[in-house]
């Protein structure tokens, strides 16, 4: 994108204090646009709000819990007082960790679809009334997972969340859009960063040669899926809407001309076995 494309334009980005999100943040900051960062890291909001204001313009971080409706209206309340109505949403806050749908516990779902899918509903929702109340176009950008499509053995309650998600993008793309509001999706591959979980990054150790598993040869970069996500919310893609983006150099898709053989997640996460 060229310099200044987002000059006077409000990013809001939850979970942007750490990891993808605040990658995504700092690409919209190099842009032009003025940040609000929200998370419940309520530690890292200030290093990222410093971090992400040296790279131009002003920068606002508010704590949120995004599964609560009240905590997430006073976030764009924060954000009107500080910068005006946000122009862009980017819903980047979720839940997740590997674990065997047997034994997942109750709690254990709940945290995770409340946070990826009711919070991203929540944030959108409190997004497009302000909108339609004001009359003004927008652009929502909810950050997906390709199990959306494929299923995710091991992540049963990410993989339900984020189909929600996508199904989630396309209804409400298609009932904003009368009103200039886009509603698009976007989906990062494998792009490694320091702030990932301990369980996510056992995960990854323990697959050796990384790169030489991605069709491309290479795991994505941070900024990459910032770029993707510059370029959905800017001029050169307003027609773009109720679409789901998928950066991860076609790692999702099959790459081989048999399927290999089939191992248990019990095994793969290397649990024994179920006992009940």
């Amino acid at each position: 994108m060229p310099g200044g494309t987002f000059d006077g334009t409000v990013v809001l980005v939850t979970g942007g204090g750490t990891g993808l999100g605040k990658a995504v943040a700092a690409e919209f900051a190099r842009l032009g646009a003025e940040l609000v960062i929200a998370s419940r890291k309520e530690d890292r909001l200030a290093a990222a709000r410093d971090e992400l204001a040296a790279l131009g313009g002003r920068v606002t971080a508010v704590g949120c819990d995004i599964r609560d409706p009240e905590r997430v209206a006073e976030v764009f309340d924060a954000a009107v007082a500080a910068h005006g109505l946000p122009d862009v949403l980017v819903n980047n806050a979720a839940a997740n960790f590997p674990v065997p749908a047997e034994d997942m516990s109750p709690n254990a779902w709940r945290s995770v679809v409340d946070a990826t899918l009711n919070g991203t509903f929540y944030m959108t929702r409190e997004f497009g009334r302000r909108h339609l109340a004001a009359r003004t176009p927008g652009s929502v950008i909810s950050i997906g997972a390709s199990y959306a499509w494929t299923g995710g053995p091991g992540f049963a309650h990410s993989a339900a969340a984020k189909a929600g998600v996508k199904s989630l993008v396309e209804s409400l793309a298609v009932e904003w859009g009368p009103y200039g509001i886009q509603v698009n999706g976007l989906v990062p591959g494998l792009m490694p960063h320091d702030d990932m979980t301990a369980d996510i990054r056992g995960n990854l150790d323990r697959a050796a040669d990384k790169d030489a598993r991605q069709p491309a040869l290479r795991v994505g970069h941070p900024r990459e899926l910032g770029w993707a996500a510059t370029f959905l919310a800017s001029p050169y893609a307003r027609f773009i809407t109720g679409h789901t983006l998928v950066v991860d150099g076609a790692n999702w898709q099959r790459r081989a001309l048999v399927s290999p053989p089939v191992v248990p997640v019990r095994d793969q996460l290397g649990r024994g076995p179920f006992t009940g």
